[in-house]
C-alpha cells in the first residue's frame, strides 16, 4: 500500500494517502472516544518513519509506546487488512526513542536558560511589556559580562544582580524596576514548582538528536512521556515551544525533514 511520495492513512471507498510534500501543513485529528484518533497518529508516525522522516510525539496517555514493539497478529486485524486490500500488511517494530523531562520513563531532556532565550521565557511566564524588558536587560548584561545562564538559579541570581544595579544600568540599558524584578522572580517560582528546575540545566539536548534516521533510512519516532508532564501546564508548554523555536538552528535539509505529532489531551 506504500506509494512514492505518499503515506498511507487508511481506506474508505478507496485507499487514502497523505502527500509528503503537503505534510508540513497544520492538521487536526478530532473525534469521540473510540473513533481511532490514537491509531491514526500511530499510522502517521509509522508512515513518516518508513519514508525516512523523524517524528516527535508528545504522548499523554502512553498509547504510542507500543510502536517500539512488533504487535501480535490478530485474526480480526488480518481479516480487516484483506478486506481493504492491504496486501503487504505485517507486524514490525518502529525505531523509537523515549524521552522524559523527569528522566523516569526515557532519556532526560534538558536545556539551558540561555538557549531558551528571553523572548520564549517571557511568553511562557506571561510577562507584561515592562517585565519582558527587564528580562531582556538581564540577558544582555549576562552576555556583556560573559556570564552563563544555565539554570533557574543562575537566572534568579542575575535578576537580583540587575535589580541591585538598577540605577547604574538604567543609563546604558534602560530603567530596571525592582518591582518588575520581584514579579519575574515570583513567576519563576511557579515554574520551578512545576518542575522547571529539572528541565533547565546541563547537559543541554541537541535538537539534532530528535532528527536522526536509522542505517536503513527509517526515521526515528521520538516519544515524550507526557502523562506526568501534562500536570505541569506551564512547563509542558515551555518544552513544546522550545524545539519548534530551535528548528532554525539545524541545517535546512534536516529541519525540513522533521514532523511534529502531538497526541490529544
Amino acid at each position: 500500500m506504500l506509494e512514492d511520495g505518499k503515506i498511507y492513512i487508511g481506506t474508505s471507498i478507496k485507499p487514502e494517502y497523505l502527500a509528503l510534500k503537503l505534510a508540513n501543513r497544520h492538521g487536526l485529528i478530532a473525534g469521540a472516544t473510540g473513533t481511532g484518533k490514537t491509531v491514526s497518529l500511530q499510522i502517521l508516525a509509522e508512515g513518516f518513519s518508513a519514508a525516512g522522516v523523524p517524528v516527535f510525539c508528545a504522548d499523554v496517555k502512553g498509547d504510542l509506546s507500543g510502536l517500539a514493539v512488533a504487535g501480535d497478529p490478530k485474526d480480526f486485524l488480518i481479516k480487516r487488512a484483506e478486506t481493504i486490500g492491504f496486501d503487504d500488511y505485517g507486524m514490525e517494530a518502529v525505531p523509537t526513542v523515549f524521552w522524559d523531562l523527569f528522566g523516569k520513563q526515557g532519556h532526560p531532556v534538558r536545556t539551558t536558560i540561555s538557549e531558551m532565550g528571553p523572548l520564549l521565557l517571557s511568553r511562557m511566564l506571561e510577562l507584561n511589556d515592562t517585565q519582558e524588558g527587564v528580562l531582556n536587560i538581564a540577558f544582555r548584561v549576562a552576555d556583556d559580562d560573559g556570564l552563563l545562564l544555565l539554570d533557574l538559579k543562575d537566572l534568579r541570581a542575575m535578576l537580583n544582580h540587575v535589580g541591585e544595579r538598577g540605577r547604574e544600568l538604567s543609563t546604558s540599558y534602560g530603567n530596571v524596576s525592582r518591582s518588575s524584578v520581584g514579579a519575574i522572580l515570583r513567576k519563576l517560582l511557579v515554574l520551578e514548582e512545576q518542575g522547571g528546575d529539572v528541565f533547565f540545566g546541563e547537559p543541554a539536548l541537541d535538537i539534532a538528536d530528535l532528527m536522526r534516521t536509522t542505517r536503513d533510512g527509517r526515521g526515528y519516532v521520538n516519544i515524550l512521556a507526557a502523562d506526568k508532564l501534562m500536570m505541569s501546564p506551564r512547563l509542558y508548554a515551555t518544552f513544546l515551544l522550545w524545539p519548534v523555536n530551535r528548528q532554525g538552528d539545524c541545517s535546512h535539509e534536516r529541519s525540513a525533514s522533521w514532523t511534529v505529532c502531538i497526541n490529544r489531551l
